[in-house]
């Protein structure tokens, strides 16, 4: 993937800041990542294989644990500070539970491919690549696959947009074209935040 080294060293160091408050804070407006679990889970009965991309501090992780017992579950962040809060909370899954520490920028099945890959709030920081990621994630998935999405999709006010770009958040509708691009949707929402001061989309789609 041709994403600058100082995109990627600039969000590892948003992340060194923010790991420590990121539980606390985030449940705020990160919204739908729970429903997107359940969403998924509805069209798959029990996926072999899971991986999370951007797994931040394994929130996710442990949902999906629970939600499919018997799967092997990876996660993988570029933040290693975030990683380590998530490897507390998914000790106890033991070997079924691996954390990667790097970028998507290339695929991660070896051999086995994934049944589900998961992406929560992550394309939308992903600027310039999220395209390339898509890519590879159709590399990553099996032919029956499901490739999940929960993100930050548009507003309307131009000075909320510029903030969330101070925050490394691109938000113009992008992730969701590009998604319609790459997959066949079996879930396009969009949604509403805080009455309408972003909107944010659900989308879960098959090769």
């Amino acid at each position: 993937m041709n994403m600058p080294n100082r995109n990627q060293d600039s969000l590892a160091t948003y992340y060194r800041w923010h790991a420590g408050i990121y539980d606390l804070t985030r449940w705020a407006f990160l919204f739908g990542r729970r429903p997107l679990i359940h969403k998924a889970a509805y069209r798959l009965v029990s996926p072999a294989r899971i991986l999370e991309i951007g797994c931040g501090t394994g929130n996710n992780l442990v949902e999906l644990a629970k939600r499919f017992p018997e799967a092997q579950i990876t996660g993988l962040d570029l933040s290693q500070d975030m990683l380590e809060r998530a490897r507390v909370k998914v000790q106890h899954y033991g070997s079924r539970m691996v954390l990667l520490h790097r970028f998507y920028d290339a695929p991660v099945a070896d051999g086995s491919k994934f049944d589900l890959i998961v992406l929560s709030y992550a394309l939308s920081m992903i600027n310039p690549g999220y395209d390339a990621v898509l890519q590879i994630c159709k590399s990553d998935l099996s032919a029956t696959g499901l490739v999940a999405v929960v993100d930050f999709h548009q507003s309307r006010w131009d000075w909320f947009r510029r903030w969330m770009g101070v925050n490394h958040v691109r938000m113009e509708g992008q992730v969701l074209d590009e998604l319609r691009k790459h997959f066949q949707p079996c879930v396009c929402e969009v949604h509403r935040g805080y009455g309408g001061l972003w909107r944010y989309m659900l989308f879960i789609g098959k090769h």
